[in-house]
């Protein structure tokens, strides 16, 4: 099980693309889009693993005009193509210790 989160990010319109493109990226499962005061809202639901330096990276792609904020949303089952490669770092890492 991972915790899931809610994510809503404030975005300028020219810098959409590629923040839509960094969270599909985190496995984001974009729930709903808008807008408001001359900025997008894009609502995600994001693996908190996948949010490891999220703020950096938000920054970089829209020069420091975005911002988001995160809630706890739930607890969801691990996609088997992402415990696969968990255990497989694990035995190796148990390898070699």
């Amino acid at each position: 099980m991972e915790p899931i989160y809610d994510v809503e990010v404030l975005v300028p319109s020219d810098r959409m693309g590629d923040v839509m493109s960094d969270l599909q990226n985190r496995r984001a499962i974009i729930m709903g889009m808008g807008s408001t005061k001359g900025f997008e809202v894009i609502n995600a639901k994001v693996p908190l693993a996948e949010l490891n330096r999220y703020s950096t990276t938000l920054s970089s792609l829209t020069s420091g005009r975005a911002t988001y904020n995160m809630t706890f949303a739930s607890y969801e089952q691990v996609p088997s193509d992402v415990q696969d490669k968990l255990l497989k770092a694990y035995e190796d890492q148990d390898g070699d210790e």
